[in-house]
């Protein structure tokens, strides 16, 4: 499995049968989308920093909301959660998808504004490989995505929805979260790995923007 950062929430998941892109975004985050191709697509919420399919090229199939969905051999589960600390009354809904694929669950947060409660934590269940988000003001901050971590207990940890030169919101930089969490990161290009290469120990992955 191939993991390339395409910024912002949005990661391109090369397996073996299918790839998944995950929120692609519009030109209102003041970045641009690189062109790719994907059989599926997951969008967390509708907002468009996270809901632009316009760019994405290819016969692929929409993933949006809660529920069970299987596509090409891979297992997609989709849990209710909210995109603020008050139910959702300030910016509605986010969906967390699980992700099963080449013998691996990923969990990707989407833009989650909150600390999870048990129940979320039992439907996530065990992940090898979290996306989480730890740029603050839309989503949870550095200390509150450790706390998230923490509870799931991933082995693989790749942060996303922070900082970055040219983008149109203030977030707070992923420095801040690695200082938080305090396990060194490693930086990479893209993320090369299969189920007999996950690490013993939790990994911290900073991927670079891919242009």
């Amino acid at each position: 499995m191939d993991i390339t950062w395409l910024g912002h929430s949005s990661f391109r998941i090369k397996g073996k049968l299918a790839t998944i892109v995950t929120d692609p975004y519009g030109a209102s985050t003041g970045l641009k989308l690189p062109k790719t191709e994907a059989d599926i697509v997951t969008v967390s919420h509708d907002h468009e920093d996270h809901n632009d399919l316009s760019r994405i090229g290819g016969d692929f199939k929409e993933v949006l909301g809660p529920g069970e969905y299987e596509i090409r051999e891979v297992s997609i589960f989709g849990i209710s959660s909210f995109h603020d600390a008050s139910g959702g009354s300030e910016r509605g809904r986010n969906t967390i998808y699980t992700i099963s694929m080449d013998s691996m669950r990923l969990c990707h947060l989407g833009d989650l504004g909150h600390r999870l409660t048990q129940e979320h934590l039992r439907e996530i269940g065990e992940v090898d490989i979290l996306f989480v988000p730890v740029g603050g003001v839309y989503t949870i901050g550095p200390e509150e995505a450790v706390e998230v971590i923490n509870g799931i207990e991933p082995k693989v940890i790749i942060p996303m929805h922070y900082s970055l030169p040219g983008l149109a919101y203030k977030l707070s930089p992923v420095e801040d979260f690695i200082k938080e969490i305090g396990i060194t990161p490693q930086k990479m290009d893209k993320y090369v790995v299969s189920a007999d290469k996950l690490p013993e120990e939790r990994q911290l992955v900073i991927l670079d923007l891919k242009n």
